[in-house]
């Protein structure tokens, strides 16, 4: 598949003030419920990659991620403002790969690498119907 305006080294940026909801407390952790948790970190990752890419691919396409790999390197508490930066580093076929960093007011908080695949929407809900399909009998 031939991708226009999709490059390697465009880079999209996410910003977003840590609330409640980010925090390790909204995940089970209550010991250290004003900190951003991992998950909420990874899913500010996924976003902006989605953010990057799916905007560009063919109509009735989508990404799907296949891997993510973090590193949750400092603390942040609830009010900061996080932002994180991806970057294509990779594109090859279907698959196109990110460099991930997140900051906060003070510095690097995280890092990370990204895998998404673009696939054809209606084949995928196909793939499903018949995976699940096994449940039912």
């Amino acid at each position: 598949m031939k991708l226009k305006n999709i490059e390697i080294g465009m880079n999209n940026v996410v910003q977003r003030k840590i609330s409640e909801k980010d925090t390790a407390i909204d995940f089970g952790t209550s010991a250290v419920k004003d900190l951003l948790s991992t998950p909420a970190l990874a899913s500010l990752m996924i976003e902006a990659s989605i953010e990057l890419v799916d905007p560009h691919i063919p109509e009735g396409y989508i990404t799907i991620g296949k891997e993510l790999s973090i590193n949750h390197h400092q603390p942040t508490t609830k009010g900061m403002v996080v932002s994180v930066k991806t970057t294509i580093s990779e594109i090859r076929d279907h698959k196109i790969a990110f460099t991930i960093t997140a900051f906060d007011e003070i510095g690097e908080i995280g890092s990370g690498y990204h895998e998404r695949y673009i696939v054809n929407n209606r084949i995928l809900e196909e793939n499903v119907k018949k995976r699940i399909k096994t449940l039912r009998e």
